[in-house]
């Protein structure tokens, strides 16, 4: 009998790869059919690491079969990219029972034929899985840009378009950490419910439930969990330390309104909402209903009763009459710069896809900034690593108005690290220079009217 773990494994990757599901929902619609908490933990370890190794495992593919990856069948590709990642990243796994497993897979997804051939790929990987055949680490990468190129694409598994972008504007050092940092697990962060408790008390309630925790290098609320299992709860929010840092970009003061157009999921309304009591007001926005829905149950579960969520598309002009003393712009883009946590990402983007993604970004700014009142804040962020979406997208809006000025991130909250922000004055956390996520936050304040 094939492990669930390993059918679910293959269930799901066959559904991101043929673009039916990214890979948390693909994760999330398989989770019903094993009842087991272990057997879905594992399924979720197999399909992510595939994901972060993906490069890496069609080598080896390339290199046992003796031939191209398209020219396998797309079910056969899956059966041995899973069974490859357990016998090279899972080795408590029993070497025979990942591949009698295979064979077996390969029956039942009704490509009986290739049991042969699965099984030989697979026996002939065992035995080199210990150094298995992969472009090793340069001595000279200066001195090899190829080689280079190749150890960062294939060993350590990335896109070679974004890798040589990375390796242009960086350097290889960086990318290398940066590219080892993408192809690790990230830890469980924690923001406090600031409408309910502070960070102190939150770490506290946590340790006598069994819970530890660390207060994290950067964002003022959030927790670092190290052991125990945090599970759901009203006093906190999961969200990620880097997208904790744009929330203070808002600057929330009490009695304010703000806008936060692109809400969903919610965390960073919910984490302003509660630097505007007790008079304060958010309006919460989102286009896609699925989105909406999320929005809501955030906020309801955060208990944040100044919030009003409201369905509207930022790519058209807004619904709004009533200036706001502060409009945040979370634009939808590549997500270039959270492939730690969505690993399935780096296999999804093109990089012909930036400059579409680039002007749909400058147009959500450009409807933004009408809600904004004099003197007023203009936040603009992403969780992108790439110019184009980020200070070339602010640089193009500025040159288009006098009507907005540029500020030092530095001035936006006092809470906020001046580590995080660069010489520009913008918002630019990165992997290899602060162990997060690559976030971007710019700051422009809108002049007030000149006396006539």
């Amino acid at each position: 009998m094939i492990a669930p773990a390993r059918v679910a494994a293959y269930n799901i990757l066959c559904k991101v790869s043929a673009g039916r599901a990214d890979l948390p929902a693909a994760i999330a619609g398989e989770r019903p059919s094993l009842a087991d908490s272990r057997d879905r933990a594992l399924a979720a370890e197999i399909t992510t690491g595939v994901q972060r190794q993906r490069a890496a495992l069609d080598h080896l593919i390339k290199h046992f079969a003796k031939r191209e990856i398209d020219r396998l069948d797309p079910e056969i590709v899956e059966i041995l990219r899973l069974s490859l990642y357990q016998l090279l990243h899972l080795t408590r796994v029993p070497a025979p029972a990942v591949v009698d497993d295979a064979v077996d897979l390969a029956g039942r997804a009704g490509k009986r034929s290739a049991a042969g051939f699965v099984n030989a790929v697979l026996r002939s990987a065992t035995r080199t899985r210990r150094n298995p055949p992969l472009p090793p680490r340069p001595n000279d990468p200066q001195l090899d840009a190829h080689a280079a190129l190749d150890y960062l694409s294939v060993t350590l598994s990335h896109p070679r378009w974004l890798v040589a972008r990375w390796y242009e504007r960086f350097g290889f050092d960086a990318t290398e950490r940066w590219l080892l940092f993408n192809n690790t697990a990230a830890p469980l962060t924690l923001r406090a419910n600031r409408l309910l408790t502070t960070r102190d008390d939150l770490k506290r309630h946590l340790a006598a439930e069994g819970i530890d925790t660390a207060p994290a290098r950067f964002a003022p609320d959030a927790l670092t969990v190290e052991s125990g299992n945090a599970g759901d709860s009203v006093w906190f929010v999961v969200q990620d330390e880097a997208s904790q840092l744009v929330a203070l970009l808002a600057g929330a003061a009490p009695g304010r309104w703000v806008l936060d157009a692109c809400a969903a999921p919610g965390g960073k309304a919910t984490a302003i909402a509660a630097g505007l009591l007790p008079d304060g007001r958010l309006v919460a926005c989102d286009l896609r209903a699925r989105r909406v829905d999320l929005l809501r149950r955030t906020v309801q579960a955060s208990g944040a009763a100044n919030i009003l969520v409201v369905r509207a598309d930022l790519l058209a002009p807004l619904p709004f009459s009533s200036s706001f003393d502060c409009v945040i712009v979370d634009a939808p883009c590549s997500g270039l710069g959270v492939l730690r946590r969505d690993p399935d990402i780096r296999w999804r983007r093109a990089e012909e896809e930036l400059a579409p993604l680039a002007a749909a970004q400058l147009q959500m700014l450009q409807h933004a900034a009408t809600a904004v009142a004099p003197g007023g804040r203009l936040v603009y962020a992403t969780c992108s690593s790439e110019p184009e979406e980020n200070e070339l997208v602010v640089e193009t809006f500025l040159r288009g108005t006098d009507e907005f000025v540029g500020v030092d991130a530095r001035r936006a909250h006092p809470l906020l690290p001046g580590d995080v922000v660069d010489a520009r004055g913008y918002l630019q956390t990165s992997p290899h220079l602060h162990g997060l996520d690559g976030f971007f936050g710019a700051v422009l304040e809108k002049r007030p009217p000149r006396d006539l």
